[in-house]
């Protein structure tokens, strides 16, 4: 990064520190599609990249008046979006092991209110789900399984309302695709 980018960056957070609004929104505005696509190089996920940034933006702004060296706000600001990258892909991992906990208990219970005979289509059903994203798998299993609502599935999930949303609209599509082309297939 050039200097007169680390001095501009330097006068908005000794700005920010002071408490001005305006600066945040311009620190924000400079770095945003940075932690995004730097988001991105760890989830792979567009959707997960920009909620990490948004994260990342809530503990930068809480914890701005520690940085010491207000030129290091670049450095400073992604070693942040790669610890809330590692823990979210950390959180994603414990989901899925508890997810598939879930599953194999109720693919082996007797008495599950999802029994495995009942005919071939829950068994293409449950092969197609797990192809999806875990983000997806894991809001599937909460809305439907769980039945928790949007709202407390965001809070589960560290998410905003709008991408519980947009997982479930998603993961709905991509298992109509599966199980569309799993009917040709046959």
């Amino acid at each position: 990064m050039s200097t007169t980018n680390k001095i501009v960056d330097a006068l908005l957070v000794l700005k920010i520190k002071a408490g001005s609004r305006k600066a945040m929104g311009l620190l924000v505005k400079r770095w945003h599609s940075k932690f995004c696509r730097h988001a991105y190089s760890y989830t792979k996920d567009m959707d997960a990249a920009k909620d990490v940034a948004q994260d990342s933006w809530k503990l930068v702004l809480k914890n701005i008046h520690k940085l010491q060296d207000e030129k290091s706000f670049g450095s400073w600001g992604l070693r942040i979006v790669t610890r809330v990258s590692l823990d979210r892909i950390r959180k994603e991992k414990r989901d899925h092991k508890h997810l598939k906990s879930h599953y194999d208990t109720l693919n082996t219970s007797s008495n599950s209110p999802y029994p495995l005979d009942d005919g071939s289509r829950l068994k293409n059903m449950r092969e197609a789900i797990t192809k999806l994203p875990e983000d997806q798998k894991t809001t599937l299993q909460l809305f439907y399984l769980d039945e928790f609502s949007l709202k407390q599935i965001g809070d589960i999930m560290n998410v905003p309302v709008g991408t519980v949303k947009s997982r479930l609209f998603k993961a709905r599509e991509s298992l109509k695709k599966i199980l569309k082309n799993r009917n040709h297939e046959t």
